[in-house]
């Protein structure tokens, strides 16, 4: 046998051994939500388990809603702000999560009733920021606990085997941990593979009448939609329920909620849903008073997608333009700390003009899809420095985009 072969030998060899290392190093989190209809809470538990575990553990709390908070050792709770050292090879936390949280106008974000609850799991786990070794990383699960008549809707794949186990992706995260919409309870649902997304529509039983509207909507929109942003998740929950949750449309991690009442196309010829299908895909949230960018490219689409797949008339579609530019001279400027109302009608208005100047610089080769994906790619915060690079690498000097905003505002 040859000195080469006897080293091939030898590095295969310790291949498994290799593996097996990699793998020692991962660790195992299983939030546990016990939630039933005799309680205003849920009661969590985050179990580690594994050789290695994390060092620290700070979670942000919110004092109002995240109470109770205990551990055998390790734990100090100061304020907003809690610090968990946990010990190996197992160790938990456990804490009561309020459920109910009501708006001042008297409707709901999050509710816990005697047949269903619906709220966001990235609000039922707090913010956690983990101190832990160079590649240590942990895989999570998500269970829920429920009366043995109730099922659970989350926006991730079941575990083989099980209808209320599910598995936690949170990618460049080293502690996973669960986010976006759920529906717990009595519900109903319907479900299908539209354009290689796995789709769920779920609200409380007897409240499902538009379920299959929904999900024909769906169907007919989210195509175009993942040919602007491929990226677009796997799985989809859009979750829907009338009063007294809030009536509107609020997007999630891979899901959203609508209100029962709000239509599909509404009469404006936008659609409330394709709105906030966009916020999904992208992924964006605006920095320091760059809120508009993310919600103009929002209802921008929120009429476009519409176009594109023949819901509306380019006329329909230029009647919108008129609408939301008459609407837009309400709005001071688009640098706002929120966008909303004529602010938002003003952003898709800009949205729409850097459309076409971009398609007039480039001879169609370019426009706001391009700069759409640009931004989806690298999610996080947006601001307009980022906007304009984008622009200008597009095409060139050949766009300005700050005279596209101040051309909208001497429209006033």
């Amino acid at each position: 046998m040859s000195a080469l072969t006897k080293t091939l030998l030898t590095a295969l060899l310790w291949l498994p051994l290799a593996a097996t290392r990699v793998q020692a190093a991962d660790y195992d989190i299983l939030y546990q939500a016990k939630i039933a209809p005799d309680s205003d809470v849920a009661r969590v538990e985050i179990r580690l388990s594994g050789e290695r575990l994390p060092s620290q553990l700070t979670l942000t709390l919110d004092p109002e809603r995240h109470r109770s908070l205990r551990a055998a050792h390790g734990l100090t709770v100061e304020g907003n702000t809690a610090v968990w050292k946990p010990r190996e090879p197992e160790d938990s936390l456990h804490y009561e999560f309020v459920i109910d949280e009501q708006k001042a106008s008297g409707s709901y974000d999050s509710l816990l009733t005697d047949d269903w609850a619906i709220l966001r799991s990235d609000k039922l786990v707090p913010p956690i920021a983990a101190r832990a070794p160079k590649g240590l990383e942990g895989k999570a699960e998500l269970q829920f606990m429920l009366p043995e008549e109730w099922s659970v809707a989350a926006p991730y794949p079941t575990r083989e085997g099980s209808s209320s186990r599910y598995l936690i992706t949170d990618p460049g995260r080293i502690f996973p941990r669960p986010k976006g919409w759920l529906i717990v309870g009595d519900i109903t649902s319907r479900q299908d593979i539209i354009a290689g997304t796995d789709v769920r529509v779920a609200a409380p039983a007897g409240q499902g009448d538009r379920l299959q509207d929904t999900l024909a909507f769906i169907a007919w929109n989210l195509p175009e939609v993942k040919r602007v942003l491929p990226d677009f998740p796997e799985h989809l929950l859009i979750v829907t329920a009338g009063k007294p949750m809030w009536r509107g449309g609020l997007s999630g991690t891979r899901s959203l909620f609508m209100h029962a009442d709000r239509p599909l196309i509404s009469g404006n010829r936008t659609s409330s849903l394709i709105h906030e299908l966009i916020h999904v895909g992208t992924g964006i949230s605006g920095g320091e008073r760059a809120d508009w960018i993310v919600e103009g490219l929002a209802e921008y689409y929120a009429a476009a997608i519409l176009v594109r797949t023949g819901g509306i008339s380019d006329w329909r579609y230029a009647q919108v333009i008129e609408w939301k530019t008459a609407w837009a001279e309400a709005a001071d400027t688009l640098f706002t700390r929120r966008s909303s109302g004529p602010v938002t009608a003003r952003a898709a208005v800009f949205m729409h003009r850097l459309d076409q100047a971009l398609g007039q610089a480039t001879d169609g080769q370019a426009g706001i899809d391009d700069v759409t994906r640009a931004l989806a790619r690298e999610r996080g915060r947006v601001s307009l420095t980022q906007l304009k690079d984008i622009v200008a690498g597009l095409a060139g000097e050949a766009v300005d985009v700050d005279a596209l905003i101040k051309t909208l505002e001497e429209a006033d």
